[in-house]
């Protein structure tokens, strides 16, 4: 297998992923209770758009035999964001209380798992490349990083705060 065929099938499986974290948040919409929730998982979805759009551009340059090129892709990428500031969060996790939102607490895990499992993906590929392949595996990984970061966030407070909570007996 060539060079070329290898990466083909590295970003052909990385869009498949990025597609299917997308289709889980654009499910995960509809179990939502939270206004903040929502607005984040809404911005997670136009993000996962762009990483879409960002390795459809790389996979049309590979399979014409055109070598990785960034200069394009690098406009099409969302500006990093906090989903949250801190008040929302405060907000978002005082009416995860009030309402014992245990579905929002399962979904936060499993986007937690999805974006780790990509990010630690990305990183490991890019150990296996180099030049503007190795580059934009590190920008993949380095966007799903921030998502991880995210989740986790939230998955660690709801932890902490669904163990201390009486739970009757």
């Amino acid at each position: 297998m060539s060079s070329y065929e290898n990466l083909i099938k590295i970003f052909e499986y990385a869009l498949q992923q990025e597609e299917t974290g997308k289709a889980f948040f654009q499910n995960s919409l509809q179990r939502m209770g939270a206004g903040a929730a929502i607005s984040a998982f809404k911005r997670l979805i136009q993000e996962e758009e762009h990483h879409i759009l960002f390795i459809n551009k790389i996979l049309k340059d590979l399979k014409q035999g055109n070598p990785v090129e960034l200069l394009v892709e690098k406009s099409a990428v969302l500006e990093p964001t906090n989903f949250f500031d801190e008040r929302s969060k405060s907000e978002f996790l005082q009416q995860c209380l009030e309402g014992s939102m245990v579905p929002e607490v399962t979904i936060f895990n499993t986007a937690w798992l999805i974006e780790k499992d990509l990010s630690e993906f990305y990183e490991k590929m890019s150990k296996q490349t180099e030049g503007k392949t190795k580059e934009a595996l590190q920008m993949l990984s380095a966007w799903e990083e921030g998502h991880e970061k995210f989740f986790r966030e939230f998955r660690d407070k709801f932890s902490e705060i669904y163990s201390k909570m009486p739970w009757g007996g």
